[in-house]
């Protein structure tokens, strides 16, 4: 299998056609073997029979329905599990991680571990942008890495990196901290950042924020020192959110699989 494509899919039923179209037209005339994982994280809408249905008339598209919903780190932990390919690339549901831009990220895997991809405009408020931008910011201190290595799950990275990062056996999962931990070359590829598709973004200031708190108490990778000004905050914000993190140490569950 040449490339696993990975895609956590919420309330998007109206969206997952047209994307897996997009992704066949723009990839299958330079990449034979491939599969799409899509992992259907509890939505509320009908996306997960959108998958089943598609699933049943094209063998490379394979759907995972989760018990409940776990996040997009979690959803795209699961599809890991059952990826195949040689390379892997994740992106989000909407339409605004375009298709097009599939085939130079797994070019770019030929000389890098993990390649991201750099947005050229942010289709976002401002407020969102202001959010992720703080969010780039505590990701560089945090985990030592350059600023301009922006952390967009619009990502690929090869097969041995999956296989270091599904070692990882903790109970609250964040993708990139884990990819960062077990790549040694990381490339970078310019996108447009496309409109959402239809519909509203899911992802709220709440969910930001938790992903922003998800960060820092992601121990496997953060080395904690108390003495620091980081380290004191990072454990601030670890004794706060102990308890109300329960749900999301919990294992995730999957419900039913297309394969």
């Amino acid at each position: 299998m040449q490339l696993s494509i990975i895609i956590p899919v919420y309330n998007s039923s109206k969206i997952i056609p047209l994307l897996v179209k997009k992704i066949k037209s723009n990839i299958s005339k330079k990449i034979k073997k491939y599969e799409i994982i899509m992992i259907n994280d509890a939505s509320k809408d009908n996306s997960w029979d959108i998958i089943k249905k598609i699933s049943k008339f094209n063998k490379s598209i394979k759907g995972i329905n989760l018990k409940r919903n776990f996040g997009q780190h979690t959803a795209i932990f699961v599809g890991l599990k059952f990826a195949k390919g040689r390379k892997i690339i994740t992106m989000d549901d909407d339409m605004q991680h375009s298709p097009n831009y599939i085939l130079k990220i797994y070019n770019a895997l030929d000389e890098n571990d993990l390649c991201y991809s750099i947005y050229t405009k942010r289709q976002h408020g401002f407020l969102k942008n202001f959010i992720s931008y703080i969010n780039n910011l505590l990701a560089s201190i945090l985990f030592n890495k350059s600023i301009k290595v922006y952390l967009s799950s619009y990502r690929g990275f090869r097969s041995n990196i999956k296989t270091n990062v599904l070692k990882y056996s903790g109970g609250l999962i964040f993708i990139d901290s884990l990819l960062l931990k077990n790549s040694k070359k990381i490339g970078l590829v310019k996108v447009k950042h496309e409109k959402r598709h239809s519909g509203q973004s899911t992802y709220n200031i709440k969910a930001l924020f938790s992903l922003w708190f998800d960060m820092i108490i992601s121990y496997h990778f953060l080395p904690i020192r108390i003495g620091s000004f980081v380290g004191a905050i990072a454990t601030f914000f670890v004794l706060i959110i102990k308890f109300s993190s329960i749900n999301k140490l919990k294992k995730f569950e999957i419900k039913s699989k297309t394969f």
